[in-house]
């Protein structure tokens, strides 16, 4: 559909970025023409004056180097062939990596000057808004180089991350797929978009070709995408080593402010209940009446579909009133991101694809949807809206320096909406045939964010491990592991098929390391956090709100503290993994 078709209330209102086309140009031409006054501080960040001077100047440049960034993204992504917006966002990519490279003396400078003065600066009323940012600098001044070496450093970037982009280019556009055929010998054409569809068919044999074909095609590229992958691990050793940290996981978890133990404490905990997941697939077999289930039937429906439509509007009612548990002011903000036009909502032609959450300090976050009135919209739109309130209830309290929030915990609020969504379905399920679907659609979230990402996790640790300790990272000793580890996950009652060693090589999420395990800890964390508010615990709900409101004024694992969720402990794994073990055996009794 042509955008100008769609009604202006399902469409989101940037007005409030820029009024125009003009405005956003006189913005860049201004921040172009400026932002070497920055420089004028060069060499003299030795005092309170000019760092403070030099601070802030960098700060407006850096606001509105947001804001242009994030109004040009958003409007290359409600209409991708429009050749003036894809300019502008060329543009102001371009002159990021200018000011970056341009800047980069301020943390040079400031790595000089004796951690007893960065304390005093820390604590110095002047500097409140960024006490944090010192504390960093001292933390982070062993991993610092020199000057001119940070600023040689700051250049790699334009060539760093070409390795995602190539991976992306060949999944996009280079990667052909053999024909799936069904039980019937029909076949069908594959490729990565009817992929979801066919992997959760009734027709197990549609499933398993399917699965056999998608991985299969990965296959056939495997020896030149584990170069383009094992160039990416070696880009973090590089950087890990030329940093001085002891390896590229050290590095990940170091820059986020989490403790490495928080990482193998996820391997361990879920490697010490994979039984939960082994009965869950023993009950997915008996459902499907299968002597031996595979892994190509983990996605198979165990139950029939909801099949009903929902307008968006009774979308936005059902959220409404799901999420009333966090609090009428909450609510409250979700009724002015509908009213108020924060949301995109269905799909139109060139409109990216899928879903997101985003927004720059001071302005209102946005959502974008490609609505098509299903359940599994009803669930984005909770999901989508958990991020923006965590957005806008952090750009409320918080100073811009400490608004943003970590990855780490990025996916926790958008999730907890999710979980509150579902109990708040399987309360009002009046049916055996909803609370078995609703039920089912909880585990599957389980496999797929717990389960599936902590292998994930545990498979590129190693492809980095192997590489620093001088072991083969071949194609064949990436595909092995990779066999192994899930035979491992999946144990001996699920037969596993030879294309699933291949399945590595066609995660994207690979290229941005170390990034898979706080799906898992997303999850958990947001699982325990909603169990405890739709139990009515007021002392979780409070602490919930409050961080919120917190973005990054706390180390990650501090913030979930605050919430209620200690993933350095071992009891907090121990409390999801009952749960789970409780709901599973509601969902045998139920067959």
């Amino acid at each position: 559909m042509e955008r100008e078709k769609i009604a202006e209330k399902y469409k989101w209102d940037l007005s409030e970025y820029f009024k125009d086309l003009n405005e956003w140009e006189n913005t860049f031409l201004f921040v172009k023409n400026n932002y070497k006054k920055v420089l004028e501080f060069e060499n003299k960040l030795n005092n309170k004056k000019d760092i403070l001077l030099c601070l802030k100047n960098e700060q407006e440049v850096s606001s509105k180097m947001s804001l242009l960034y994030v109004y040009a993204s958003l409007k290359v992504k409600e209409n991708s062939t429009n050749a003036v917006h894809q300019n502008m966002l060329n543009k102001i990519e371009k002159l990021s990596v200018e000011i970056n490279e341009a800047y980069s003396f301020i943390d040079s400078e400031l790595n000089q000057l004796s951690d007893e003065f960065l304390k005093q600066l820390s604590n110095d009323e002047d500097f409140k808004d960024y006490d944090l940012y010192f504390l960093d600098i001292i933390k982070f001044k062993k991993h610092m180089l020199s000057k001119n070496e940070e600023k040689l450093l700051a250049k790699t970037g334009l060539f760093s991350g070409q390795f995602s982009s190539i991976f992306d280019k060949i999944d996009t556009a280079e990667i052909t797929f053999d024909d799936a055929v069904d039980s019937n010998g029909k076949k069908y054409q594959m490729n990565n978009s009817v992929y979801n569809r066919y992997s959760q068919s009734t027709d197990r044999k549609l499933r398993e070709s399917s699965y056999k074909s998608m991985n299969g095609a990965y296959g056939k590229l495997n020896q030149t995408i584990t170069e383009i992958y094992i160039g990416n691990v070696k880009a973090d050793s590089f950087y890990s080593n030329v940093r001085r940290f002891s390896s590229p996981l050290e590095a990940a978890m170091f820059s986020e402010d989490v403790d490495i133990k928080v990482y193998n404490t996820v391997l361990k905990c879920v490697n010490d209940n994979l039984s939960v997941f082994h009965d869950y697939f023993d009950l997915k077999r008996r459902i499907l009446k299968l002597d031996k289930i595979a892994v190509y039937d983990m996605r198979a429906p165990s139950c029939s579909s909801l099949e009903k439509n929902y307008t968006y509007e009774e979308a936005t009612n059902i959220v409404f009133d799901a999420l009333k548990v966090l609090k009428d002011d909450y609510v409250d903000i979700l009724h002015r991101a509908v009213d108020e036009r924060w949301i995109d909502v269905f799909t139109n032609d060139g409109k990216d694809t899928g879903a997101f959450s985003w927004g720059a300090y001071g302005k209102h976050p946005v959502v974008l949807l490609n609505y098509e009135s299903t359940l599994n919209d009803i669930f984005t739109l909770a999901h989508e809206l958990g991020h923006s309130m965590h957005t806008y209830f952090s750009n409320k309290i918080q100073v811009e320096q400490k608004a943003g929030y970590e990855i780490f915990v990025a996916e926790v609020a958008s999730t907890v909406n999710e979980m509150l969504l579902l109990n708040y379905f399987l309360s009002k399920s009046e049916t055996k045939e909803e609370k078995l679907y609703y039920l089912d659609y909880l585990f599957k979230m389980f496999y797929s964010t717990i389960f599936r990402q902590t292998l994930f996790a545990e498979f590129e640790e190693y492809a980095h491990r192997a590489y620093e300790s001088g072991e083969e990272t071949t194609a064949k000793a990436l595909n092995d592991f990779y066999y192994n580890l899930n035979k491992r996950y999946f144990g001996e009652n699920v037969e596993l098929c030879e294309e699933i060693k291949y399945e590595w090589s066609r995660i994207p999420h690979f290229y941005s390391s170390f990034y898979v395990y706080k799906y898992a800890t997303g999850l958990i964390s947001a699982f325990y956090i909603a169990n405890k508010i739709f139990e009515g615990d007021a002392e979780v709900l409070n602490g919930y709100r409050k961080f919120l409101t917190l973005g990054s004024s706390m180390d990650p694992v501090s913030l979930l503290k605050v919430a209620g969720v200690d993933l350095m402990q071992k009891n907090t794994f121990d409390y999801v993994f009952a749960e789970m073990s409780n709901l599973l055996k509601i969902y045998e009794s139920l067959i």
